[in-house]
């Protein structure tokens, strides 16, 4: 079976896939298409959609393809969301514990505990619920503890294609940083009853 415009129904698959879609999944699901003409395809719409007329690209996302805005549009549309929605944040100390299992993966609670200086078990639990990190096994030693890692879901939420394009601890202390300070202006900003 022939497709007559294979660009247009690429387009219509990567857009309506909840998760990155991976090209083997296309590939799936056109098996009357050659993966070469997919990839073709595929990557003449990542060209037409990197061009400036262009709000949103293609990108490539933990293993897979995704449309996305474009970082020279996220202030704006930033601005365009909270006044949409309230934002679901994470809290400084998730931030923190999610940071600790990132660069130093696979990790144990007491290991977390012992870079972060304080009890882990209740933020592990939270990051746990919304999926950005997972049991890795356990690690080898007396007592056998829990190994953490981060997860597709992660990599997902913070936009990166892998674990290897995380900023550097330096950048990540500063966005910790940023969010500490900005946390701090909006409670001092809120009115009495509000924060009581």
């Amino acid at each position: 079976m022939s497709y007559p415009n294979l660009s247009a129904l690429l387009e219509a698959i990567i857009y309506l896939a909840k998760e990155p879609v991976s090209i083997e999944a296309i590939a799936k699901a056109l098996p009357d298409v050659e993966r070469k003409t997919i990839e073709e395809t595929i990557a003449m719409l990542i060209e037409k959609y990197r061009m400036e007329n262009h709000g949103i690209e293609i990108r490539e996302v933990a293993g897979g393809l995704r449309f996305s805005t474009k970082p020279e549009h996220h202030e704006i549309l930033k601005k365009f969301l909270q006044s949409q929605q309230a934002p679901t944040r994470l809290s400084l100390a998730a931030l923190e514990t999610l940071a600790v299992i990132a660069y130093k993966q696979p990790v144990t609670v007491p290991e977390i505990q012992e870079i972060r200086g304080v009890q882990a078990s209740g933020v592990i639990k939270t990051l746990l619920d919304k999926k950005l990190v997972a049991a890795a096994g356990r690690k080898e030693v007396l007592g056998r503890p829990i190994l953490y890692k981060t997860t597709r879901d992660f990599l997902i939420h913070f936009g990166l294609k892998e674990i290897g394009e995380l900023p550097s601890m330096e950048e990540f202390e500063e966005l910790i940083r940023n969010q500490a300070s900005a946390e701090d202006s909006i409670q001092t900003e809120l009115p009495l009853e509000e924060v009581q």
